[in-house]
C-alpha cells in the first residue's frame, strides 16, 4: 500500500529524473571525448565538435597505437593493475581474517586494529616516504608502483566487517573437522565473500589504473611510466615528442584529437571490466560496512 501512495509516486518520479540526469552527466563527457578523437583538426581546434564527429577520421587512433611509448605505458598499467590488485586483496584477506575475531580468540586484537587505523589517519608526509622508497632501492623500478600501496587499511576494514558477519557455526564446524585457520579462510571465508572481494577488487583496480603521481615522482624513464602518468605528461605538459608525424599527418592532427584518443583508449579497460563487477558492488559494499 505504501508504494501506491501519491507522495511515494512523486518521490519516485523525481528520483528517476535525478538519477537519469546524473547518468547523463557522466556519459556525455565520455561521448564528447570519443567524438573529438574521431574529428578532424580544424573542427577539434575550433571547438565545433559536440556529441558527433566532424569530418570523421581515425588517424589519431592509428598514430596512438603506433606510438611505442604509449603501448609500453599501457602494458605497464595492465601489469600494475593486475599484480597490484592481487596483492591488495591477498593482504586484505590475511589482515582482515584475524582482525575479525573476538578479543578472546585473538589477544591484542584491539591494539592491532587501532594501529591500522592510526596509519590510515596519520602519515609521515611525502618527503619521509620518498626517502624510504629511495633507501629501499625501489626508485626507477616497476615494484615502486605496486608495493607501497599493498596495505590499504580502508579496504581491510571493509573486508573485516564482512568477515564478522559470516556465521560462526561454519567456522566451528570446520574446527571440529580438524581444519586450521588457513583452511577456514580458504575454504569457507573466501568462497562466501565473493561480493565483498569483487567490490574491493574494483576499488583497487580503479585506484591503480588512475594513479599517476607515483610514476611521475619515482620513475625517470618515460618508457616505464604507467598509462595515467604518460597521459598526464602528454596532456598537461603537451609533450608529444614520442610521436613521429609526417607533414600531411601534422596538418590533419591536433593536440586535442590525439589527447582524446589516448584518454578514451586509457579508459576503455575499466569501462569493459566494470559491468562484470558492478552487480557485486552494492551488495559487497553494504554488507561490508554495516556489520558491527
Amino acid at each position: 500500500m505504501y508504494h501506491k501512495t501519491v507522495p511515494y509516486r512523486i518521490f519516485n518520479v523525481f528520483n528517476v529524473i535525478i538519477l537519469l540526469l546524473l547518468a547523463l552527466a557522466c556519459v556525455i563527457p565520455l561521448i564528447h571525448v570519443l567524438a573529438v578523437s574521431f574529428s578532424a583538426k580544424s573542427a577539434a581546434d575550433g571547438n565545433l565538435v559536440g556529441l558527433w564527429p566532424v569530418d570523421f577520421t581515425t588517424i589519431a587512433y592509428a598514430k596512438t597505437i603506433d606510438n611505442p611509448v604509449f603501448l609500453s605505458s599501457l602494458w605497464v598499467a595492465l601489469k600494475r593493475t593486475v599484480l597490484g590488485t592481487a596483492a591488495i586483496l591477498a593482504v586484505a584477506c590475511l589482515a582482515a581474517y584475524p582482525l575479525s575475531k573476538e578479543n578472546a580468540q585473538f589477544g591484542g586484537r584491539s591494539v592491532y586494529s587501532w594501529l591500522f587505523v592510526f596509519t590510515m589517519i596519520f602519515n609521515g608526509g611525502l618527503v619521509p616516504f620518498y626517502i624510504v622508497i629511495q633507501r629501499l632501492h625501489l626508485m626507477d623500478s616497476f615494484w615502486v608502483l605496486v608495493l607501497p600501496g599493498v596495505v590499504n587499511v580502508w579496504l581491510i576494514i571493509l573486508l573485516m566487517n564482512f568477515f564478522r558477519g559470516i556465521p560462526k557455526e561454519l567456522e566451528e564446524a570446520a574446527l571440529i573437522d580438524g581444519c586450521g585457520h588457513i583452511g577456514i579462510l580458504w575454504r569457507i571465508y573466501l568462497p562466501v565473500s565473493l561480493p565483498a572481494l569483487a567490490t574491493l577488487g574494483l576499488f583497487a583496480m580503479v585506484w591503480h589504473w588512475n594513479s599517476w603521481f607515483d610514476g611521475l615522482l619515482y620513475l625517470s624513464d618515460k618508457h616505464m611510466y604507467p598509462l595515467a602518468t604518460y597521459l598526464q605528461t602528454v596532456i598537461v605538459s603537451r609533450d608529444m615528442s614520442s610521436m613521429s608525424f609526417t607533414k600531411q599527418e601534422f596538418d590533419l592532427l591536433s593536440q586535442k584529437t590525439i589527447n582524446a584518443a589516448q584518454i578514451f583508449i586509457g579508459a576503455l579497460p575499466i569501462l569493459i571490466v566494470y559491468p562484470f563487477l558492478q552487480r557485486f558492488f552494492v551488495k559487497g559494499l553494504v554488507m561490508g560496512s554495516v556489520k558491527e
